[in-house]
């Protein structure tokens, strides 16, 4: 059964992260249930399958498989988030929407994925990368495309309250940076769709030589939440307008600020202290 994926009534959620990944006769399952759950929390497990076409047995492997004991359960959880509906979102942005529309559009979809996100994350997973890396003797941080940019983000905001952190989108560097960590150490991969095979690589690399090791992802059924010791998900969906990931790297910003704040507050008198002083060392540096 899936663990530490936030809280149990994301349910729709759930389904979505892990639809990629899903056999055919679990998509048609999980496609129903997305398009009629308030039908579905009514209906037995039988009458799920005479409408979807898949036996029994599979709905109740479906369910397992997106981390509920049963059909009953997903039903109850399911109605649980119906209770308290989520945030509509007005559709995904099209060629002919205006610019007034398109930012309607852009902050609604990006405000529903950092709330869909809050609800996702596990507060002890949180805890546990917290405290590796206020202790780690040196972070890595792999990240290539968009994800990059959130790992240098990382990077930047550790080094400032004294937390050797290590940053680079080059998948080569990151893999040999891999390789030179130890037990003590922590490596952060971060990567949307949990498939990019050099970020991957890195982290595998990283776990061999016994690093503690931390995913920030949408994908809980992906190759990257095999290799990471803890797994912080994310929520956000991209289409085709919209393949600049804007709202999952928001996603993952917002995670890397919990962990920034988690981790000075953890070393709290170094913290200030090294804020202090890398202020003041770039006070000439502004007009």
């Amino acid at each position: 059964m899936m663990t530490n994926f936030g809280e149990m009534e994301t349910c729709l959620l759930r389904m979505k992260a892990f639809y990629a990944s899903l056999r055919p006769s679990e998509q048609k399952v999980a496609d129903y249930i997305l398009e009629h759950p308030e039908e579905v929390i009514h209906l037995s497990v039988t009458e799920l399958s005479n409408r979807t076409g898949v036996s029994d047995a599979a709905i109740i492997k479906f369910c397992q498989r997106i981390g509920y004991k049963g059909y009953q359960e997903l039903k109850i959880y399911l109605a649980k988030e119906l209770v308290s509906p989520m945030m509509e979102i007005y559709g995904e942005v099209a060629p002919d929407d205006d610019i007034k529309t398109v930012k309607e559009k852009i902050f609604q979809i990006n405000s529903q994925a950092l709330q869909d996100t809050r609800r996702l994350l596990d507060d002890e997973g949180l805890e546990q990368a917290v405290q590796a890396i206020a202790e780690a003797s040196k972070v890595n941080i792999y990240g290539v495309g968009a994800s990059g940019f959130v790992a240098l983000d990382a990077q930047l905001k550790l080094l400032r309250i004294g937390i050797q952190a290590t940053s680079f989108c080059d998948s080569h560097v990151q893999t040999y940076l891999a390789a030179l960590l130890s037990s003590g150490d922590v490596a952060i991969a971060i990567s949307d769709s949990g498939n990019t095979k050099d970020v991957v690589r890195a982290l595998s690399v990283a776990k061999e030589r016994g690093a503690r090791t931390v995913c920030i992802t949408s994908s809980p059924d992906s190759a990257i939440s095999k290799v990471a010791d803890i797994k912080l998900y994310t929520a956000a969906t991209e289409s085709i307008f919209r393949s600049g990931a804007i709202a999952s790297r928001l996603a993952q910003l917002s995670v890397i600020d919990v962990l920034f704040i988690g981790v000075a507050l953890k070393r709290y008198d170094c913290s200030l202290e090294n804020l202090a002083r890398t202020r003041e060392a770039a006070a000439d540096l502004k007009y």
